[in-house]
């Protein structure tokens, strides 16, 4: 149980830097691309609590690819959403 709370504490910190990243940016953008960023605010903070959820219910039977593929999926989405940053910030 406390690896499982040792990886929330680190999903939720890594989630907090890149929505400050977004607010950052927000703060310094045109106010044409404020919703943009806005959004994709929106989208990383849904993200974090989807990926908590996932992980309050693991699959039993099959724990290590379930953790793999939770891995897999949160660093891919994460390369997405500083693309996404880096290309408002273009």
């Amino acid at each position: 149980m406390a690896s499982r709370r040792l990886l929330k504490k680190q999903i939720n910190y890594i989630t907090n830097v890149i929505a400050g990243w977004c607010i950052l940016e927000k703060s310094l953008a045109k106010e044409e691309k404020k919703d943009c960023y806005t959004q994709l605010l929106s989208d990383v903070l849904a993200y974090n609590g989807d990926i908590l959820r996932r992980i309050s219910h693991t699959e039993p039977g099959n724990v290590k690819g379930f953790y793999k593929k939770l891995r897999d999926d949160f660093n891919t989405k994460n390369k997405e959403f500083f693309e996404k940053l880096k290309e408002l910030a273009d």
